[in-house]
């Protein structure tokens, strides 16, 4: 398993390409409402995979230690991160950051799956629930730490704010509202709907969808993967006032959040594929769903910083670099 061959992929290859175009400032683009659809259709076709894996391998051992897994992991990556980036930032900040971390993105997901399939690597279908799994504690976690941080300075939500409808953002009211939106979330809802489908159809479903599953999977991919080379350009120039040591730790962050997770893996046994996704998930961060949740619930942290350093450092890293690399230690390890 070479990792180069991943920058020779089409769908990495026309990433770099929307990236380039931004910097040079083209006017290339995809429509917002197409970027939506490339996005829904993606995470339906990965769950429709996710459940036409899990008819076959049922919910055994293996699917139980890898959502445990995911679950610890999802409360033990804010908590470290929150614990090492406090001593660099200010509280709001460092608990925004951790968040931002602890949670995943789907889009690396989606690569990783893609990136297994091309190497001929089987994975579990329930890594799909485990995505949507580790999507919120992290935020649950960072609001609890900003409410705590708001008590120890004597402020009140609403002085915070500038309001009475700041009163809604206590930890109790904003933990059940983020795992409503977890759960209820149209994307979220979409990727566990799909899984379900795939779970029931099983091989027939797989025949029927397949043209729509299989053969469009990797063009859309890249034109998804287009779209979101075009918004890292244009979040890169909000990392010129990052300081280096935060630059720093949106890579080595990841690396040791996915260490964390092979050795999880190790543990309990779980399969290469399985134990590869779950390490992507834990090194990933999360650049639409977690920053706007934070927009509203930590109104005092800086949205350029967390965004920013997930967007144009983290996600790059794993896209071209991460994903083949967490694949190849764990082929590795396993003897693969």
């Amino acid at each position: 398993m070479n990792p180069l061959n991943n920058l020779l992929d089409p769908a990495i290859l026309f990433f770099v390409f929307g990236v380039f175009a931004g910097l040079v400032r083209s006017n290339l683009e995809v429509p917002q409402a197409i970027a939506r659809f490339l996005s829904l259709y993606l995470l339906m076709s990965v769950g429709l995979k996710g459940g036409f894996s899990l008819a076959h391998t049922g919910f055994g051992p293996q699917v139980v230690g890898g959502l445990a897994a995911a679950a610890v992991l999802s409360l033990l990556i804010p908590a470290l991160g929150y614990v090492v980036l406090r001593r660099k930032l200010a509280r709001y900040d460092a608990a925004a950051v951790a968040a931002t971390y602890g949670s995943v993105s789907a889009t690396t997901f989606i690569a990783a799956t893609q990136y297994l399939s091309a190497q001929g690597v089987p994975f579990g279908g329930h890594m799909a629930v485990a995505l949507v799994l580790m999507e919120s504690p992290a935020v649950i976690m960072a609001v609890g730490l900003a409410a705590w941080v708001r008590r120890r300075e004597g402020q009140g939500a609403g002085a915070s704010m500038g309001g009475p409808a700041a009163q809604g953002t206590s930890l109790g009211h904003s933990a059940g509202h983020i795992l409503k939106e977890a759960f209820t979330d149209g994307a979220n809802l979409l990727l566990l709907g799909s899984l379900a489908i795939g779970w029931v159809t099983g091989d027939q479903g797989k025949l029927m969808m397949e043209p729509f599953s299989g053969a469009l999977f990797k063009g859309m991919l890249a034109l998804f993967l287009l779209d979101l080379g075009l918004l890292v350009a244009r979040h890169l120039p909000t990392l010129r006032q990052t300081p280096p040591a935060l630059l720093a730790y949106g890579v080595l962050g990841p690396l040791v959040h996915g260490l964390i997770a092979i050795g999880f893996a190790r543990v309990l046994g779980l399969d290469a594929g399985d134990a590869t996704l779950l390490t992507v998930l834990a090194a990933s961060s999360s650049y639409i769903v977690v920053p706007a949740v934070l927009r509203h619930a930590i109104p005092e942290a800086n949205p350029g910083l967390y965004l920013g350093l997930s967007l144009g450092v983290t996600f790059v890293f794993n896209i071209l670099i991460g994903i083949p690399l967490y694949a190849g230690v764990v082929m590795r390890l396993w003897g693969g």
